[in-house]
C-alpha cells in the first residue's frame, strides 16, 4: 500500500494542513467490510483506501476513531456458513469467532503504514453506568493522545436485545459524543440521502444539507439499501445524525467507495451550525456529493447528553404544563418538584433514567359559534376560560417531542380523580366542588344568562357543566399553580419532552405526586431530595 497522492485536496502527507486539528469518527457498516454474498470475502481494496485515508488524516494533525461492524460477517466466512441464522446464541457465537479475525485484519492493514490501533468493545451497560462511561471517555482520550487509532465495535458476544445499541450507527453517534468529535462520517453504499430510492427512481434527488431532521424525515426515502448482513439502513443513520448533531457533531452520510472525499468535506473546519444564515450554508450545496447534517450551535452538555441519549429509560413520569414551563427555565436547573407530577408509569428505582412526558390539552381549532335566539348575537360554545387564547403565548407555543396517545381523564391520577382518602393525605391540593347556582360566574355570563332554560344555548351550557369538574388539575413545579377547570377526557394529549434521573423509586413518586416538597418526609418517612426528578435534559 502506498501513501495517497496529492491529487485529492489536502490528501498528500507533505501538504500543509488547511484546517485546524479536529476529532473525526468514521463508521463502516458490514457491507463495506465483506462482500454481501458467500463466501463473504473481505473488501480489501476498499479497506485499504480507508486505512490510507485515516493515516493521512492523522498526518494532518487530526484525531481519528474508527467504528467497525463486520464481526458476524467475518465469522460466517470462517465457519463457511451461508447465513447468520436467527437465534441470538448463534449470532453471538459467530461474533465471538469473527471479532478476533476482524481486528487482526485491521491490524494487518494499519501495520503496513506503521499505525498502531486499539480494540474497544462496548455495550449499552458500559455507557449507562456513569463511572464506566467516564472510564471509557478517559481511555479514548489517552489512546488519541498516544497517536493510536481506536477501533470500536459493540460487544455482540455478551449483549442481549435489552442492552444492545441496536446498530453501529447509534454506537458511532455515542462514540462521537464520548470523544467530543467535530465530524461523524457514516459510510454506506449510496452517495447521500435521497428523496426516493435512486436505484428504482431516476428522478430521485440527493439532499445535500439538512438543518431540521424532523422535516427531512417527511421528504426523503429511508428504505434500506444495504445487504442482508447489515442491521441498519437510512432510518438508523438519520437517528444517529439526530443524536450526534445534538452533541455538536457535524454528521455526514457518504459513499464508502469515495472515502477520499472526506478531505474536501472537512476543509475549513466543522462548518456552519443549523442556526447559521442561508449565505453561510449555500456553499455546502457544491463540492463532494454527500448529505451533511448541520450541528447544533449550542450542544447539550456532556452529562445532559449522556442522560438524554446514553441511558435506557426504565419508566415514565407524566407532568402538567406548569411543571413543563418551570423546568424549562434556566433557574430551575432541570429539576422537577413532586407538585408537578400527574402520574407515574412503569416500575423504576431511584437514580434510574425516566422519560418526562407532559400532559396537556389538545390544541383544537375554534369551536363553532352558537346563535342567541333572543339577541341573535353570536356567542362561543366553549366555556373553558382556561383554554389557550392569543393572550396565552406560553400555552400556544409548541412542545417538542414525540406525540403520545391521548389518555382518558378517568385514567389520570391527578387531583381531579383522587379519592377522598388520597385527598385527605394531600393538604396542598384542595378538592373544590363546582357551584352550579345562579350566582356562579358561568350562570352570570352575558348574554347567555338572559336566555331561557329551554334555549339551545342554555342546553349546551348545562350539558357542558355536567361533565366539567372545577378542581385543580395539578400544581406546577413551583408549587404555585392556579386552579383551572379540567378539560374533557378526549381533550388530553401527552408528549414526551425529555429524560431525567429519578430521585425516588416509582412507588414513592406515585405517593408524593401533586404535593409540596415539605410533605415528602411526612408521607415517605424520609426525605432524600426535595425534587422528584433531577438532571432533566429536554429534547
Amino acid at each position: 500500500m502506498t501513501t495517497r497522492s496529492k491529487s485529492a485536496p489536502g490528501a498528500g502527507p507533505s501538504t500543509p494542513p488547511r484546517t485546524p486539528p479536529m476529532t473525526i469518527v468514521i463508521k463502516l457498516g458490514t457491507s463495506s467490510i465483506v462482500e454481501p454474498a458467500p463466501p463473504f470475502l473481505p473488501r480489501l481494496p476498499l479497506l485499504s483506501s480507508i486505512v490510507e485515508t485515516v493515516v493521512t488524516l492523522k498526518k494532518q494533525g487530526h484525531r481519528v476513531v474508527l467504528v467497525s461492524s463486520g464481526a458476524i460477517g467475518v465469522g460466517l466466512r470462517t465457519m463457511r456458513l451461508k447465513e447468520r441464522g436467527k437465534g441470538l446464541s448463534q449470532k453471538q457465537a459467530l461474533a465471538a469467532i469473527g471479532q478476533g479475525r476482524l481486528i487482526a485484519l485491521w491490524d494487518n492493514l494499519f501495520a503496513h503504514l506503521d499505525q498502531p490501533i486499539a480494540q474497544i468493545l462496548l455495550t449499552r451497560m458500559d455507557i449507562g453506568d456513569r463511572t464506566r462511561y467516564i472510564n471509557a471517555q478517559n481511555t479514548f482520550k489517552e489512546l488519541l493522545e498516544m497517536g493510536v487509532v481506536p477501533i470500536v465495535n459493540e460487544n455482540d458476544t455478551v449483549s442481549v436485545s435489552e442492552i444492545k445499541f441496536g446498530d453501529n450507527d447509534t454506537l458511532s453517534a455515542i462514540a462521537g459524543n464520548v470523544v467530543h468529535a467535530d465530524y461523524l462520517f457514516l459510510l454506506t453504499d449510496v452517495d447521500a440521502l435521497y428523496t426516493d430510492n435512486p436505484r428504482s427512481n431516476p428522478d430521485a434527488k440527493a439532499v445535500r444539507v439538512v438543518r431540521d431532521i424532523a422535516e427531512v424525515r417527511k421528504q426523503v426515502s429511508t428504505a434500506t439499501f444495504g445487504t442482508s448482513l447489515g442491521t441498519g439502513g437510512m432510518s438508523t443513520k438519520i437517528i444517529a445524525a439526530e443524536l450526534a448533531t445534538a452533541a455538536g457533531v457535524t454528521t455526514v452520510v457518504m459513499n464508502a467507495t469515495k472515502v477520499s472525499d472526506i478531505f474536501g468535506i472537512i476543509e475549513g473546519g466543522p462548518g456552519p451550525s443549523r442556526e447559521a444564515d442561508d449565505a453561510s450554508v449555500s456553499h455546502l450545496e457544491n463540492g463532494p456529493l454527500c448529505t451533511r447534517f448541520l450541528r447544533h450551535q449550542t450542544a447539550l452538555k456532556d452529562r445532559k447528553w449522556w442522560i438524554a441519549h446514553g441511558l435506557h429509560a426504565a419508566g415514565t413520569v407524566v407532568i402538567d404544563e406548569g411543571a413543563y414551563r418551570a423546568i424549562g427555565r434556566r433557574e430551575s436547573g432541570g429539576r422537577l418538584l413532586p407538585a408537578g407530577v400527574v402520574r407515574v408509569e412503569g416500575p423504576f428505582a431511584s437514580h434510574q433514567a425516566v422519560r418526562i412526558v407532559v400532559r396537556r390539552r389538545k390544541r383544537f381549532p375554534p369551536a363553532p359559534l352558537l346563535t342567541n335566539p333572543i339577541s341573535e348575537a353570536p356567542t362561543p360554545a366553549r366555556l373553558d376560560d382556561s383554554a389557550p387564547t392569543s393572550a396565552d403565548p406560553e400555552l400556544l407555543s409548541p412542545i417538542p417531542g414525540a406525540l403520545r396517545k391521548a389518555h382518558p381523564l378517568a385514567a389520570s391520577t391527578s387531583a381531579v380523580n383522587r379519592s377522598p382518602e388520597s385527598t385527605a393525605s394531600q393538604p396542598d391540593t384542595p378538592n373544590i366542588q363546582p357551584a352550579l347556582s345562579l350566582s356562579s360566574s358561568v350562570a352570570s355570563l352575558d348574554p347567555l344568562s338572559r336566555t331561557g332554560p329551554s334555549s339551545p344555548a342554555m342546553k349546551a351550557i348545562s350539558e357542558r357543566l355536567a361533565t366539567v369538574s372545577f378542581a385543580t388539575i395539578g400544581a406546577t413545579a413551583s408549587d404555585d399553580s392556579a386552579q383551572t377547570p379540567a378539560p374533557l377526557a378526549d381533550e388530553w394529549e401527552e408528549i414526551e419532552v425529555g429524560k431525567g434521573l429519578a430521585q425516588y423509586n416509582s412507588v414513592e413518586i406515585d405517593r408524593i405526586k401533586g404535593m409540596k416538597s415539605s410533605h415528602i418526609e411526612q408521607v415517605l418517612g424520609y426525605s432524600e431530595s426535595e425534587h422528584a426528578v433531577d438532571s432533566i435534559a429536554l429534547l
